[in-house]
C-alpha cells in the first residue's frame, strides 16, 4: 500500500497532539495516510502499554487513518544508530510516502527529539540502494525516500516555517486526542493512578491554545505549525491564495 503521508513519531498520542489536524484534512482531500509508532509507550506513568496499543487503534478509526503500526522500540531507551534506522526504512519503503512528519526537533521530553532525528536520517538512508532491508516475505526492498519530512511543534514552542489551517477538522482532533483516555483528561475514565503532566484539564486546554495560537498567526481559529530543514518551493503565487 503506498501511502502519500506517513506519521512517525515516539510514543502512541504524538500523532494525535501534534498533527491529527493535518492529516484529517488531508484524509478529506483524498490522501492515503499512515502511521507508525516507534514505542508502545511503555513508560507512561498511567495505563499499560496494551491500553495504549487499543487507544491507537481506536484514535486511528476515528481518524480514518489507512494502517497504524508499532515498530515496537524501547521507550526511553532507543537511539539513533544503525539497528534502530534498519527498523523503521523497512516502513519507509514498505508504505513509500511522499511526506513524512515526524517528533520535533527538540521539546520537554527527550524522546521526541530524539525520534525526530532518527526518523529523519532513516528517511535518508532509505533511499539508499546500498542499505538492505527485506519485507515480511524475506524480499528485498528498493530504495525509498521521501520528497519531505516535517517536524511537529510539540509542548516547547518552535517557530514554525509553515503553518496548516485545521479549523474545520479541530473537534476530530479533540475526539481523536480522548480516545488516549488513560493519557489525558477524560471524566469517565476512572482510575486510582497518580496524574501526569500530560493528564489534567489543563494539559488539554493548553492543547487547543496552541492550535488557536497557531491559527491566529495565519488568520484562522485553529492551526498546526511545523519545522522543515529543506526550503518549500511552490509552481506559482496562487498557492498562498
Amino acid at each position: 500500500m503506498k501511502l502519500d503521508i506517513l506519521a512517525i513519531t515516539a510514543h502512541p498520542d504524538d500523532v494525535e497532539l501534534c498533527c491529527a489536524g493535518t492529516l484529517l484534512s488531508q484524509i478529506a482531500l483524498g490522501k492515503k495516510v499512515g502511521i507508525v509508532d516507534l514505542t508502545r509507550g511503555e513508560l507512561g506513568t498511567r495505563g499499560t502499554p496494551e491500553g495504549r496499543i487499543q487507544e491507537a487503534k481506536n484514535a486511528a478509526a476515528i481518524m480514518n487513518i489507512a494502517v497504524r503500526d508499532n515498530v515496537g522500540l524501547a521507550d526511553g531507551f532507543f537511539a539513533n544508530n544503525e539497528a534502530h534506522q534498519k527498523a523503521i526504512i523497512p516502513y519507509i519503503r514498505k508504505y513509500q510516502p511522499d511526506i513524512v512528519i515526524t517528533n520535533a526537533v527538540t521539546d520537554r521530553h527527550p524522546d521526541h527529539g530524539r525520534a525526530g532525528q532518527l526518523v529523519s536520517d532513516s528517511c535518508f538512508y532509505s533511499g539508499l540502494r546500498m542499505v538492505k532491508t527485506f519485507d515480511e516475505q524475506g524480499n528485498e526492498q528498493e530504495a525509498w525516500r521521501p520528497r519531505q519530512v516535517f517536524h511537529t511543534v510539540q509542548d516547547r514552542y518552535i517557530t514554525p516555517d509553515f503553518i496548516v489551517d485545521i479549523t474545520h477538522v479541530h473537534d476530530k482532533k479533540v475526539e481523536a486526542i480522548r480516545a488516549f483516555e488513560s493519557q489525558f483528561f477524560v471524566p469517565s475514565y476512572n482510575s486510582d493512578e497518580p496524574q501526569s503532566y500530560i493528564s489534567s484539564p489543563d494539559f488539554l486546554e493548553f492543547v487547543i491554545a496552541r492550535a488557536r495560537e497557531m491559527g491566529h498567526a495565519i488568520g484562522v481559529t485553529f492551526g498546526e505549525g511545523f519545522t522543515t530543514s529543506r526550503k518549500l518551493g511552490v509552481r506559482d503565487l496562487s498557492a498562498f491564495i
